[in-house]
């Protein structure tokens, strides 16, 4: 599933590709805006906002696209084979005289006035690779259902915007405390470190070509996907089951030894705590 970092890649190529210049193709298609062309305008800017991707043109129009799990945007030089998927798989298609974004899967596309995007990304919390990034406000939002676990407090995007299920696992571990742990029983010090932690995760990760939370060669994660491999710090086998609030569960992974806190039962409920 992409994440903040993932998306803000995403918008600097397709800023680098088309913005200040003429589009020369526009293609939507979905059914809603088959008809719809943008031929002619230029592109002003493409911006990403937590995991949702506004690419702005001439008119005050912004394409909204949001990637979710399968989703991806595609960048290609002329003449170049289009390679990110089947052709009944492409949403929308701009180019310019020396680039072609092509949107794949993309299971949310819109058109809107730009005057209007706050209907789509003004539900967000403060983004964590924005320029208005505000860790205490970041906190507060966390903190004010206290009794929601932590990992679902964490992915929901009205919190803090860009946290997938990678950065979720990784975050917990780096606290030492499991996704389970209710928000309000989380020791004040690490409630505190917590929106610092991911703001730092998120940045160093932005430009790199593959995630990387553990600043060790060779292992580039600490939990996430590394079930049933020994933790990188106690050796203890690393596990995962599902969390969500019943509509959606995500795997989601850590260590029993090094993380305090709730633990799912067979069954996937929250169980007896395990303390170090």
């Amino acid at each position: 599933m992409p994440e903040g970092d993932t998306v803000w890649q995403a918008a600097r190529r397709l800023h680098d590709a088309l913005a200040g210049k003429v589009l020369t193709r526009s293609d939507f298609r979905v059914p809603r805006y088959a008809t719809v062309d943008l031929t002619g305008r230029a592109v002003l800017d493409v911006t990403p906002r937590g995991k949702h991707l506004l690419t702005r043109v001439e008119g005050g129009l912004t394409v909204h696209s949001h990637l979710r799990m399968d989703g991806s945007w595609k960048v290609f030089a002329p003449g170049q084979r289009w390679s990110g998927g089947p052709a009944h798989q492409i949403r929308v298609v701009l180019a310019t005289a020396d680039r072609t974004a092509v949107g794949y899967r993309l299971p949310v596309l819109e058109i809107l006035r730009t005057a209007d995007e706050s209907r789509a990304v003004g539900h967000l919390g403060p983004d964590l690779l924005g320029p208005a990034w505000d860790p205490a406000r970041a906190l507060g939002n966390l903190r004010a259902d206290s009794g929601r676990a932590l990992g679902e407090a964490l992915l929901d995007q009205r919190n803090l915007a860009g946290i997938g299920n990678v950065y979720k696992s990784e975050l917990c571990f780096l606290l030492g405390i499991t996704p389970w742990l209710p928000v309000g029983e989380l020791p004040a010090d690490r409630a505190a470190h917590l929106p610092v932690l991911a703001h730092k995760l998120l940045e160093a990760n932005r430009d790199r070509p593959v995630r990387r939370t553990t600043g060790l060669r060779g292992q580039d994660l600490f939990v996430y996907g590394r079930a049933p491999r020994p933790c990188l710090r106690c050796g203890t086998s690393v596990r995962v089951a599902d969390q969500g609030d019943g509509s959606r569960e995500r795997p989601t992974y850590w260590c029993p030894t090094c993380q305090t806190g709730p633990a799912p039962r067979p069954g996937g409920l929250a169980g007896a705590r395990r303390r170090r």
